[in-house]
């Protein structure tokens, strides 16, 4: 099978919020598997991979397309914006990656939580 008839099957078969709940389970569990570890290397792909991850979250949020409701953008733009600040923290200091851990479960908690009906 090729890689775009998979994605198009994982299109076919996964919600979204499946998916962005899929997504921030692997980052977090990659960064939660840094922290005991002593791979400067690992933490540095890990906080990207995240930093990534939220960078795209924030652009999806700027879309027009974007039918959240403007009080929850604003609040996931601003937890962006914090991620994207603490992670370099991360990197400049050695800041504990435990905070990042913290919002990204936060998060997955709200994509496992029913649509509310609106």
């Amino acid at each position: 099978m090729s890689v775009a008839a998979y994605r198009q099957s994982m299109r076919d078969t996964i919600s979204p919020r499946e998916l962005e709940s899929r997504v921030f389970a692997q980052v977090t569990a990659e960064l939660e598997g840094c922290v005991a570890g002593t791979d400067r290397f690992a933490v540095i792909r890990a906080v990207d991979r995240n930093r990534r991850l939220w960078g795209a979250l924030v652009a999806d949020l700027a879309e027009g397309e974007n039918l959240l409701p403007d009080q929850l953008k604003a609040g996931l733009v601003s937890l962006g914006l914090w991620v994207n600040r603490y992670s370099g923290q991360v990197l400049a200091d050695g800041s504990p990656l435990a905070p990042l851990i913290d919002v990204n479960r936060t998060v997955m908690k709200g994509l496992a939580a029913p649509l509310a009906a609106g």
